[in-house]
């Protein structure tokens, strides 16, 4: 069988190299960071460029935590415009590379088989990587680093780990070197999938490093982390069977949708709850366009730093398969109302759907009149499909809900950003 190779290609500090491109700056140089100020200065930082690094500032810090000696551009978050630079840099990479070749990871992050390419463009998978490197730059001006495996694990911690120590940012391993450089490298928390949590538990073990996974009693972590030690110690030997073919074949056995917020103040129990009803009728409309349909729905209510509370947790049974909001809003009121502490202010939100099925394109009335009749579905159905028509031509604000001109109401805001942030539109 042919050796594989992968590419696994990151933007350097992507949010604040656009944000320096587009003011005429170098990325490399500028001092600049991504956040939003009418947050406070408690706002985390989204990006912060390469030379504010280089002063000791850490990537997704606090406005406060930086230094007031160090002269910095404040960029607000333009979701928007990085969605667009990011779609500008997978059309470069089309140029050269098949999309069933290409998985992307995340707006900044891309794995590419190079296996068939390198034969295609007479060079090594390095010149390769640098080649699409530099067309990057060359077609947004954004600088690139990137990351090379005999799989795709390794590619991600040459790119993690490695490349930054790299004069052209440009890290390669294979299972042998992967062993004879990282094996002892710490802290372990630098490994893709493994975080503070994880690393406190290995370190209960005595295991501080790749290599005392790859060499602990296989009885011992299969104790501790389940099936998940299948996954560590694999890592920790460097192994990694899964192709991009197979993450492109991959079907999940079930589907849902999910939607959170964390608000950006306390939250009273009666301003929560007009959240709650935004946040549900949203969730309704996305199923309605995507022809999708559940017979349950979960919430899970977070409550304030400034109160010792555990969360609330709690799920409702819709009776039926549906998507109508006038099934779903109700239904998700009556459990707030149930399970959520009507003293402690409230900060964070997530409702998620049960298990997703493909509408039938028929409604089910009851046969003991608890549920809303026929008629009244097909017209509920109707207005939420003209709802949704209209926002597709002018925007998710172009038609809104009494609900969100209520005391606390997020939804007005919340269309105008992108993942949480503002799209700058």
């Amino acid at each position: 069988m042919e050796k594989r190779m992968y590419l696994c290609i990151d933007l350097k500090s992507f949010y604040a190299s656009v944000e320096c491109v587009e003011r005429g700056l170098d990325p490399m140089a500028a001092n600049l960071v991504v956040a939003d100020p009418e947050r406070s200065t408690g706002t985390i930082c989204l990006a912060v460029s390469p030379s504010m690094k280089a002063l000791g500032v850490k990537n997704r810090c606090r406005l406060f935590e930086i230094s007031k000696d160090i002269d910095y551009i404040i960029a607000t978050p333009r979701m928007q415009k990085y969605i667009d630079y990011a779609a500008d840099i997978y059309g470069t990479y089309l140029r050269y590379i098949s999309p069933d070749d290409i998985y992307v990871y995340s707006i900044d992050e891309a794995f590419l088989d190079i296996t068939g390419y390198m034969k295609t463009y007479n060079k090594t998978a390095r010149e390769l990587a640098i080649f699409l490197m530099d067309k990057v730059t060359e077609a947004v001006g954004v600088r690139a680093a990137a990351g090379i495996g005999t799989n795709l694990y390794l590619a991600k911690i040459a790119l993690d780990i490695t490349a930054k120590h790299s004069h052209d940012f440009v890290g390669e391993l294979d299972e042998e070197a992967y062993k004879k450089t990282l094996w002892r490298h710490r802290p372990l928390t630098d490994f893709w999938r493994i975080g503070p949590a994880t690393a406190k538990r290995l370190a209960r073990l005595g295991i501080f490093d790749m290599r005392g996974i790859a060499e602990a009693d296989e009885t011992v972590l299969y104790k501790e982390f389940g099936i998940d030690a299948e996954l560590m110690i694999d890592h920790a030997n460097g192994i990694e069977p899964v192709t991009i073919a197979d993450i492109k074949a991959y079907r999940p056995r079930s589907k849902s949708l999910s939607s959170g917020q964390v608000l950006m103040r306390d939250y009273g129990f009666d301003e929560a709850k007009t959240v709650l009803k935004e946040m549900t009728d949203s969730l309704s409309l996305d199923m309605v366009d995507k022809g999708l349909v559940t017979s349950s729905l979960g919430l899970y209510i977070g409550y304030s730093s400034s109160v010792v509370k555990a969360p609330d947790k709690g799920s409702v049974n819709l009776g039926t398969e549906t998507n109508a909001d006038s099934v779903m809003i109700p239904a998700m009121v009556s459990l707030f109302d149930r399970i959520a502490d009507k003293k402690a202010p409230i900060r964070r939100l997530n409702i998620a759907t049960g298990e997703l099925i493909d509408d039938p394109g028929f409604f089910q009335d009851s046969l003991f009149g608890d549920e809303p009749g026929v008629t009244k579905l097909i017209k509920n159905r109707k207005i939420q499909q003209a709802v949704l028509d209209i926002k597709k031509k002018h925007g998710k604000n172009a038609i809104l809900k009494g609900i969100d001109f209520e005391d606390g109401a997020t939804r007005k805001e919340r269309n105008r950003q992108i993942g949480g942030h503002k799209s700058g539109e």
